[in-house]
């Protein structure tokens, strides 16, 4: 029989042999804790071992680790066995007692199975265990327990639908509950109370989960959920509301009438048998029968006087309505009139866009999100005039120009269309901030609220706004908080800070399919008072498929507790919070500063997260040994710059573009593998075929730098040239590849510094120049655009034109519908805004008379 000597080592013996071995080598284990092995009584030594207790199919529920126990009698040892390996010695919990009944030794043995190790055989096969007792006659192999992951899917894979029937109909409501291990278990509500079929034989539950109403009664009228449930979660699908009505019928005729004056009698009926009710139709047909009388029966009648007036009556109702249609048509195109001149008089027909004057940035290693030019206006002949600038003038103290020209003056023409602003000129203070940013963490960091803020000063941008408006920025990650005119109330100065958290710092609380799509960003002072919204912009990494995701706005409260402020696709238009999700960016409309952050939950396993793949080794190399790392990364610009910086500082250098890969909800690893190395130069130190990440690793988004490293090893110290296949794929998924072929001697640099000053724009600007738009015309604009116009010339179209009109009723809810479009596309064009393209726009919107005058950099 075998004696298991250690986790891996077997040996065979004889019976006789096993004991003298047991005796001769002093073997015993009636006192550890950690061997599964005993000595039997003779008298005993005859039987075979029998299970008491056998492992039993368990299910992992989140990540808790279950436990498996087998009890037999009589053993000298007890091991399992997982997926046809034995399981370590030490990872064996045993305990010995004795049977009272029979005075046989009982020996029982547990183990521990976590999430980890089931899956790592996760789609290759179940995982199983089993346990094996020996005694000194022979062996026993107990039951397979099976070992499996729990879960409930989101989407119910049908739900039921709403029905109207008719009193007495057969009503069948059908079901199919999510996908799940275990099964759902499946229960239907009328109303939130649980539907009974025991208690109420109406209704009965087939064995695919579909309700069936036998008899629709007035009483089954009510809304129906389908509600499925297992040991991991309960989900509940959407309401049927489920209508019984009654069609009237008609009483019987009544007997006729008297014949009348007009020589004719009726009779009538009433649906009344039964009443139509909850929503039931009407009786068909007549109510109400006439029938001509013989002239035996009719009154004798003269026409008089009645007759006369009945007709004066009619004709003065005639000319009555004929003047009143007149008034109408007159007064129309009065009005259609004065709306056509105030479009055609809009402020933006005699004062000037001015262009934006952005230079390119110095080339370097790959952009986080390279822009594409602008497409070039298709109505460029219409924004070339110059303004006339011989007129009267008032010049304002600072610039109404682009940020990039914060130093000069422009006079403007103070006609009818540039009226002063209220309480006389401003001093419009423009350009950047330089106040000492570690000194303004350091003091922020001192106030109760703001203990918590990171002393990142890289990561963090301030300034000083009034109601102008302004911009902070964090360079290189995507992340900018736009303070539009008017958003701080006149008369009030705040001092105004952006962050980003890093996560490791900040955990957010993720259960289930949650995770982390986007960067943890504060703003704040939380408290401050905002007229209007601001516009946060950050990076999110999920496919931007709403039909795939849950997304949520979480937000931390003052107690450090994350709260549920937004789900998107469902908000209302009431609440503080607005996002609009786009391909790779979320705006965030908020009246409330705070710490916030994307959490996304997969509705399905369509839904997908999008990893940036980036690959780096060493810059310089004086040993036989070279590293490869692959970083898999949520694809968001902040932490790739986070990951730059940090290669920056180990020296290492980045050898091929990035690649993004599309990670999906589907519990499949990401494997890791390296191909095609030329034999005799190069070779892998890697023992398996490939590295593998498991998928919580990265689903949940929590892990910052996750990455592996393949360490291969050349022949000799004369080999510099490498070339070789990286590929990187989820089981059963999406993958990439690298075709990688250089010199690791050539190239030496480390991370290009000049990556990190891609974004060279300032962090804060203040005023005009933090936008594209000057403040007057932005004025005009909002002036002439809000004001509803029958023709469609209004705020409307001009949402219409820049694609934005699904966020038509929360534009309508502002007081300003125009101002915050304008808010819109400066948040989403300051990098690449093209004036001209909304220029065209805006000409569009007010026909031919609608022309924008551009004044060009060199004149100003």
């Amino acid at each position: 029989m075998p004696l298991l000597l250690g986790p891996f080592v077997r040996c065979r013996f004889s019976a006789t042999l096993l004991v003298l071995w047991l005796v001769f080598a002093g073997f015993t284990c009636t006192g550890s804790e950690h061997a599964a092995t005993a000595t039997l009584p003779a008298a005993f030594s005859d039987l075979l071992p029998h299970f008491l207790v056998e492992p039993e199919d368990e299910y992992i529920v989140k990540n808790k680790p279950v436990t498996l126990t087998c009890r037999s009698t009589p053993a000298t040892q007890i091991y399992f066995k997982c997926n046809g390996e034995w399981v370590h010695q030490d990872d064996h919990l045993i305990e010995r007692t004795v049977d009272p009944a029979t005075a046989l030794p009982v020996m029982q043995v547990t183990i521990d199975i976590t999430r980890q190790q089931v899956e790592k055989i996760f789609g290759l096969d179940e995982y199983w265990c089993q346990c094996v007792a020996w005694s000194t006659t022979g062996t026993q192999k107990s039951q397979k327990a099976y070992i499996r992951i729990a879960y409930l899917r989101k989407n119910f894979e049908e739900e039921p639908q709403g029905k109207e029937v008719a009193l007495d109909q057969e009503v069948l409501l059908r079901c199919h509950p999510p996908e799940g291990v275990p099964q759902a278990e499946v229960e239907w509500q009328r109303n939130e109370d649980v539907v009974n079929p025991v208690s109420d034989p109406n209704f009965f539950i087939t064995a695919d989960h579909n309700l069936v109403i036998k008899k629709a009664r007035l009483a089954d009228t009510g809304n129906y959920t389908c509600v499925a449930k297992n040991i991991v979660a309960r989900r509940k699908s959407t309401s049927a509301t489920v209508l019984v009505y009654v069609d009237g019928g008609w009483s019987e005729w009544s007997k006729w009438s008297a014949c009348g004056a007009d020589c004719s009698m009726w009779r009538s009926r009433e649906c009344t048998q039964p009443s139509p009710g909850t929503g039931g139709k009407e009786c068909q047909g007549l109510d109400l029968q006439s029938l001509n009388c013989t002239s035996e029966q009719c009154p004798q009648t003269v026409s008089g006087a009645e007759d006369v007036a009945l007709y004066v009556g009619m004709v003065a109702v005639a000319l009555c309505l004929t003047l009143l249609l007149i008034v109408v048509v007159l007064v129309y195109r009065r009005k259609k009139e004065g709306l056509d001149a105030d479009v055609a008089d809009s402020s933006i027909l005699t004062t000037g866009f001015q262009p934006m004057g952005i230079k390119p940035s110095k080339p370097g290693v790959w952009a986080p999100r390279p822009r594409r030019p602008p497409p070039h206006s298709k109505n460029s002949h219409l924004l070339t005039i110059q303004p006339d600038l011989t007129t009267t003038t008032t010049s304002y103290q600072g610039t109404l120009r682009s940020r990039h020209d914060a130093t000069g003056k422009f006079s403007m023409t103070n006609g009818p269309l540039l009226d002063p602003l209220p309480n006389g000129s401003h001093t419009l203070h423009n350009g950047k901030l330089n106040s000492d940013p570690a000194e303004f963490v350091s003091r922020l960091s001192t106030q109760s609220y703001f203990k918590t803020l990171p002393r990142d000063v890289a990561n963090t941008s301030y300034g000083t706004f009034n109601f102008l408006g302004g911009r902070l920025t964090i360079p290189n990650t995507g992340i900018s908080l736009l303070i539009p005119p008017e958003a701080i109330p006149r008369g009030k100065i705040y001092e105004i800070y952006l962050t980003v958290q890093r996560k490791e710092d900040l955990r957010l609380p993720l259960a289930g399919c949650q995770t982390l799509l986007s960067p943890v960003v504060s703003c704040g002072p939380p408290g401050v008072v905002l007229s209007r919204p601001v516009i946060l912009s950050m990076d999110h990494c999920s496919d931007a498929c709403l039909d795939n995701w849950a997304v949520r706005l979480k937000k931390q409260n003052y107690e450090g507790a994350w709260e549920d402020v937004l789900l998107m696709g469902e908000e209302l238009v009431s609440e503080p919070y607005y996002c609009q999700l786009e391909a790779e960016t979320c705006r965030l409309f908020t009246e409330q500063l705070g710490t916030l952050a994307l959490v996304g939950e997969s509705l399905h396993m369509g839904a997908a997260k999008r990893l940036r793949l980036v690959l780096f080794s060493d810059a310089y190399c004086s040993t036989l040994e070279y590293n490869i790392r692959v970083y898999c990364m949520d694809d968001t610009q902040d932490v790739f710059k986070e990951v730059m910086q940090m290669e920056r500082q180990l020296g290492g250098r980045l050898i091929d573009e990035p690649h993004v890969l599309l990670f999906k909800d589907s519990y499949h690893n990401l494997r890791l593998s390296i191909h095609d190395m030329p034999q005799a130069h190069w070779r892998s130190k890697l023992l398996a075929g490939y590295q593998e990440i498991p998928f919580y690793h990265i689903w949940n988004g929590s892990q910052r730098y996750l990455h592996c490293t393949f360490t291969l090893e050349r022949l000799s110290l004369s080999t510099c040239e490498l070339t070789c296949q990286l590929c990187v794929w989820q089981v059963e998924g999406e993958g990439q590849s690298f075709s990688l072929d250089f010199n690791i001697a050539k190239d030496t640099r480390a991370v290009d510094s000049e990556f990190l000053l891609m974004d060279s724009n300032a962090t804060a600007l203040a005023g005009p120049s933090a936008f594209q738009i000057p403040y007057l015309i932005r004025q005009k604009i909002c002036s002439s655009l809000d004001a509803p116009c029958p023709n469609g010339s209004d705020w409307r179209m001009l949402a219409q034109r820049l694609k934005l009109e699904r966020h038509m009723s929360f534009f309508a809810s502002k007081a300003s519908p125009t101002s915050v479009i304008l808010d819109l596309w400066e948040a989403q064009h300051f990098h690449s805004g093209n004036i001209n393209q909304l220029a065209t726009v805006m000409a569009d919107i007010g026909k031919q008379e609608a022309m924008i005058f551009l004044v060009s950099d060199g004149e100003c």
